[in-house]
């Protein structure tokens, strides 16, 4: 675990006076550091890194406030019981003693996703079972009924945590996934998840001061995310009134408003002065495209192009470049090598040393073939997949040295 804390030059939101408590954010491989910083410049205080999550802790605020904007979170948790249990009759008597009445309505519903390691519960389901169990049996005795499970759509969605004997239980203030963020309208065959891109971008260092194009931009997913980024639109802003907390007894309708307004009011007050352009061969998903940035009213701020990716240079000036390029997974290449080959002749003589390219695949002996060694790798997951995001640095291309000689 490591702890993080605010840099000195950090602008953050200032803590308030209201009750604190811990929260867990869960995220995917290798974004804990940039969800950690998105929580440092929110307010959040105590901040410890762990193996995709985040502890923190903060007010009701500041859990509507992560669940509304922060960009590379797929939960908000709250912790709310934590005990020891030997074997399973003890960790059936401990849930059981647990007041759930104050929590769950007895006609909600709910679910249980669980997490076990270590030597005593070695089957995950088999403990959520018997937590069900004490929380039904609890209802049953006190009220003569019982919440159901819902597993698809429940009102109050709980985590399961065993280490060894040491229990956590957990309640989901998200609900859905984050990842869902509302604005896709038409995907293609394998469109990456939202808290992905998000976290590509902030991996490749998109601090909207330069412009960005995707050469192979499939329906828009790491269009819309640089575009949020650049214009402060919070992470759910698409998404609607669609959050876990809004169940919750001690949900507080008016603070929420409060907060969203706070985040909306930022929205367009930017200094982002440049260009966010899309390229991809296939007008079917640049139909998909156009048709989610027309949702998200993006369709003025972002430009679309039609075309074989090495018929397309990039947007004149600085420059980054993020891209998802077909891994032969999902989407079938006929000759996947030969794709990655032209990737790199690209890159090499078609953009020049204004770009910076990143790159994400899961086919490590295609990426071979770009023929370009990269400065920077860094592990993430795509699903099942394991992936690697590679960093480009790029020097004069002979589209530059072609603009020189025609000046000279």
């Amino acid at each position: 675990m490591i702890v993080r804390k605010a840099s000195l030059n950090t602008p953050v939101q200032q803590p308030s006076s209201a009750p604190k408590f811990k929260m867990v954010a869960k995220t995917m491989l290798n974004l804990e550091d940039v969800l950690a910083e998105e929580l440092i410049q929110m307010g959040a205080e105590n901040i410890t890194t762990g193996v995709r999550a985040v502890e923190f802790e903060g007010d009701m605020r500041l859990l509507y406030r992560a669940n509304y904007t922060c960009r590379t979170a797929l939960a908000i948790l709250k912790p709310f019981a934590s005990f020891d249990a030997n074997d399973e009759q003890q960790l059936y008597d401990n849930v059981y003693r647990i007041p759930w009445e104050k929590t769950i309505d007895v006609d909600g519903t709910f679910m249980i996703d669980s997490t076990t390691s270590g030597e005593i519960f070695t089957h995950s389901y088999y403990a959520a079972l018997k937590t069900k169990d004490a929380i039904v049996d609890r209802f049953r005795r006190n009220f003569g009924k019982r919440p159901s499970i819902d597993t698809e759509n429940p009102d109050y969605k709980f985590n399961l945590h065993i280490h060894d004997n040491h229990v956590t239980l957990l309640i989901n203030s998200s609900g859905d996934s984050l990842h869902k963020r509302g604005y896709r309208q038409s995907v293609g065959i394998a469109p990456i998840n939202e808290v992905l891109a998000a976290g590509m971008l902030k991996l490749a260092g998109w601090n909207n001061d330069r412009n960005f194009y995707d050469p192979m931009c499939g329906s828009g997913t790491l269009l819309i995310e640089a575009a949020m980024s650049a214009y402060n639109i919070p992470a759910q802003y698409y998404r609607g009134n669609r959050f876990g907390f809004m169940k919750w007894k001690e949900f507080n309708l008016g603070e929420w408003k409060s907060v969203k307004a706070e985040e909306d009011r930022k929205i367009g007050n930017t200094d982002f002065d440049y260009e966010i352009w899309g390229n991809d061969i296939d007008e079917v998903v640049i139909s998909q495209c156009e048709s989610n940035l027309e949702y998200t009213k993006l369709h003025k701020d972002i430009m679309l192009h039609v075309g074989s990716f090495e018929h397309q240079d990039p947007p004149e000036g600085k420059t980054l470049i993020v891209t998802n390029p077909p891994y032969g997974e999902r989407i079938k290449v006929e000759d996947l090598n030969k794709l990655y080959s032209t990737l790199g002749d690209t890159f090499k003589n078609q953009y020049g040393k204004d770009c910076e390219v990143w790159l994400i695949t899961s086919d490590f002996e295609a990426m071979k073939n770009i023929g370009l060694h990269p400065s920077k790798k860094i592990a993430l997951q795509n699903g099942a997949l394991d992936c690697r995001l590679l960093k480009f640095e790029l020097y004069e291309g002979s589209r530059k040295k072609k603009a020189k000689g025609e000046t000279e």
